[in-house]
């Protein structure tokens, strides 16, 4: 297994790091940054192994031999999950606590990305890893249970949750919006959902700088008890704080476009199969006091992917002219 760092001069050396869920939103870009900064890289969809299939992730993670395994894989429907427990379990839960049990048996650290979801959504400050969970929807309890899970086989493993990620890019809300802002005059988007926008780019960055750090830290078998267990919850999001609608209306400022064309509604209006979290903020102190750097302010974020969204699609256009 590479080591993570050359003891006698402290450089950081290249780590063989394995990402799960690496065709996904984060995990792309968790790929693309990690080989980009030299580390040895292996990416790994659903298509390349099934985590739902224990004995296929132990033997595929014991042949590798990572230093680091970084699992973005989720099953994220949240709206499906409520009428199909058992295909977001199989992902959420199982799959998780795959991942771990095999990096135990490997002697590899364990990332897994967890969400917002796990808390009720009805506080009025943001919420910390010791927060009082409760999730209210069958994603939020799946997610719960895969970090119990995670925890369970593996006590050293880091669990980081974030919130509202999004790239420009597909169908993620960041990109929806400007879709929407080329078709329609004016649309409404909720007003009172309170979240932290988080830019799949900088907590990907985030992910590897925690990854090839010393803070990734030595496998531990033993139960970790509550201070430890605190240390190894994470929170990352960019910071600042809005709702739906004042993203909506900084994606339309961001392209050039009357962010007055957005117009507010209550989630009322738009009733979905899964309860949304009125507010779902999550605190940054936790990132902060493990020394890791943290994520710039979501509007920069939102800047940046809109232009790199833009400039995408105009070349698209471009080249379909040609």
């Amino acid at each position: 297994m590479p080591d993570r760092h050359d003891q006698t001069e402290g450089r950081v050396l290249s780590v063989r790091i394995i990402v799960i869920g690496a065709s996904g939103q984060l995990g792309k870009q968790v790929a693309r940054l990690a080989a980009g900064t030299g580390h040895d890289v292996l990416g790994w969809s659903s298509r390349d192994v099934d985590i739902t299939d224990a004995h296929a992730v132990a033997e595929a993670i014991e042949a590798a031999r990572p230093s680091v395994v970084i699992n973005c894989a989720a099953y994220t429907a949240v709206d499906a999950a409520e009428t199909d427990y058992r295909a977001a379990a199989a992902v959420n839960v199982s799959g998780a606590g795959n991942i771990a049990a095999a990096c135990t048996r490997s002697r590899a650290h364990l990332i897994h990305v967890s969400t917002d979801y796990v808390f009720p959504g009805d506080a009025k400050e943001p919420y910390e890893p010791g927060s009082r969970v409760g999730p209210r929807t069958v994603y939020g309890q799946t997610k719960y249970a895969g970090e119990l899970a995670v925890h369970a086989a593996l006590p050293s493993a880091h669990i980081v949750r974030t919130a509202w990620v999004f790239t420009g890019t597909g169908s993620d809300f960041v990109a929806t919006m400007l879709r929407l802002e080329r078709e329609r005059d004016t649309l409404r988007v909720v007003d009172d959902q309170w979240g932290s926008p988080t830019y799949a780019v900088d907590l990907a960055a985030g992910l590897v700088e925690l990854a090839t750090s010393r803070r990734a830290g030595p496998l531990s078998t033993a139960p970790a008890d509550a201070e430890q267990s605190a240390g190894l919850v994470l929170h990352a999001t960019n910071s600042g704080i809005t709702t739906w609608w004042g993203l909506a209306r900084e994606v339309f400022a961001a392209a050039g476009a009357d962010p007055e064309r957005v117009q507010p509604c209550s989630t009322a209006e738009f009733p979905r199969p899964a309860r949304r979290p009125a507010y779902s903020v999550l605190g940054g102190e936790s990132w902060r006091a493990a020394g890791l750097r943290p994520l710039r302010p979501w509007r920069d974020a939102v800047r940046e992917a809109v232009g790199i969204a833009i400039a995408d699609h105009h070349r698209m256009i471009v080249s379909e002219t040609k």
